[in-house]
């Protein structure tokens, strides 16, 4: 039997509110990208504000949050969503770069 879901990511925000999640990766040490930080509710309210006082970029993508939320703190990107996060990186680098 498969199961289907819809969601309704902008219903969900409002009822639930915002969700955040952190990810780092330092490319002069390789790796890959690890999650550091998420939440949802007041913890994602805190993160985006962190990120704003300290002119950190964001990138909305629900889809990508929901994979990251169920994540352990520390742990690796998985590979499957490596395109995703490499297209995050080089929009973050070529906002970087206008600044």
């Amino acid at each position: 039997m498969m199961v289907t879901r819809h969601i309704n990511h902008k219903q969900r925000k409002k009822t639930n509110g915002p969700t955040a999640a952190v990810i780092r990766y330092d490319d002069e040490n390789g790796g890959a990208p690890k999650v550091v930080a998420h939440g949802k509710g007041q913890i994602a309210n805190q993160i985006i504000e962190l990120a704003k006082k300290n002119n950190v970029h964001m990138q909305e993508d629900a889809k990508l949050v929901e994979n990251l939320i169920d994540m352990d703190l520390g742990d690796n990107i998985p590979p499957q969503l490596y395109s995703v996060i490499a297209e995050i990186l080089l929009l973050i680098e070529e906002m970087e770069k206008s600044y």
